[in-house]
């Protein structure tokens, strides 16, 4: 089965990062304030990235990239032509 790493746009403009088998089913906890205590304190507004992975440990590994970068170098993965905008 599948994993996922993805970004997500919260209201005030930081960027949250997670990995889930389920991306629509984690984002729905984190707008239900089941998430991590990131999204409770900033709220999600939307997914702006997506990527797939064949295990967890390759899912886990890029999740940690990825909050290692920039906040430029995250929205650089947001506009990307590959991500999921999708509006929560």
């Amino acid at each position: 089965m599948p994993y996922y790493v993805y970004i997500l746009l919260c209201r005030d403009g930081t960027f949250y990062t997670g990995h889930a088998k389920d991306v629509k089913r984690r984002v729905e906890q984190h707008k239900n304030g089941q998430g991590a205590r990131y999204t409770r304190i900033h709220q999600p507004e939307k997914i702006v990235h997506v990527e797939k992975f064949n295990s967890r440990s390759e899912a886990m590994k890029r999740e940690q990239e990825i909050k290692s970068l920039s906040h430029m170098k995250k929205q650089q993965l947001a506009n990307s032509h590959d991500n999921a905008d999708s509006e929560m």
